[in-house]
């Protein structure tokens, strides 16, 4: 990376918001975000938020696409590879006693055929969520163990999700709508996968994940907001169901073995972008 550009590039960052923006983009990464869901998960009013998207865009840090009426920024991840190359291999000088520490406290989810340990993550843990972890933990055949939590879980999970579980032959007995902060205590499970299943936790700060997992946003619309009667409700929860689903049947397809970490990162991101294209 030639030093200018990342001389910009780092002072681009250099503001506490801009870089709080851009860690936002990076959460939703693949995925582009609208300014309104930005401005609302940092809250930054619109205009201020305007001129740091310019700004990051400017720095080759963002880029925005227009679908439809709507913009989406989304962070350059190439010009972040780059950025961070610079300065761990160039201004770092790549020394081992920097660079190693990082790298050693990576859980490298390329191993046997033993259990991959996968959180999904949602605002209420009472659907998406949910659906996801007994998807997994049913269609995975022993490979997963498959866990869900909520930044602000509801007490009970939603009767809706529980009947299209139930209609789909998953047993529900365990499942319970628990807190994110279960999973981050000191001798919690070290997760290799974490999934963000609604715009809402993933745009929620959240501190680095032990082992640093691959992660993952599958963001979908929330089923417990769907208007009408309750088979128009019904109907609703079982497209997302439906949505995860083909997520997860997918998922557990790849072939892990074979797969480094950036290959696997890849890999799940291109989960969420064919099935958007598919829904």
């Amino acid at each position: 990376m030639e030093k200018n550009s990342a001389a910009h590039a780092f002072a681009t960052l250099g503001h506490p918001d801009r870089l709080a923006v851009f860690r936002l983009l990076m959460r939703f990464a693949p995925r582009g975000v609208r300014p309104t869901e930005i401005a609302e998960a940092l809250g930054l009013k619109a205009n201020t938020l305007s001129h740091h998207l310019s700004d990051l865009a400017s720095a080759g840090l963002a880029s925005v696409e227009r679908r439809g009426r709507s913009l989406f920024y989304s962070a350059n991840r190439q010009l972040t590879e780059a950025l961070i190359d610079y300065l761990a291999l160039d201004v770092g000088r790549a020394r081992p006693d920097l660079i190693s520490p990082s790298l050693s406290a990576q859980k490298d989810p390329a191993m046997d055929d033993t259990d991959f340990d996968v959180l999904f993550i949602c605002s209420g843990n009472s659907a998406r969520s949910i659906f996801a972890e007994a998807l997994l933990r049913d269609l995975g055949k022993g490979k997963f163990q498959a866990f869900s939590a909520g930044t602000r879980p509801n007490t009970a999970l939603n009767p809706f999700a529980l009947e299209v579980l139930e209609r789909n032959g998953h047993d529900t007995s365990s499942l319970r709508s628990k807190h994110v902060s279960e999973f981050q205590q000191p001798d919690s499970i070290v997760m290799d996968f974490v999934f963000t299943v609604c715009d809402t936790s993933a745009a929620e700060e959240c501190p680095p994940w032990p082992g640093q997992p691959i992660t993952g946003h599958w963001g979908l619309p929330d089923p417990v907001k769907a208007m009408g009667t309750d088979a128009e409700k019904a109907l609703v929860f079982a497209q997302t169901y439906g949505a995860l689903r083909r997520r997860i049947e997918t998922f557990i397809s790849l072939p892990f073995a074979t797969l480094n970490r950036l290959s696997l990162q890849n890999r799940v991101d291109d989960i969420d972008t064919e099935a958007l294209n598919e829904d």
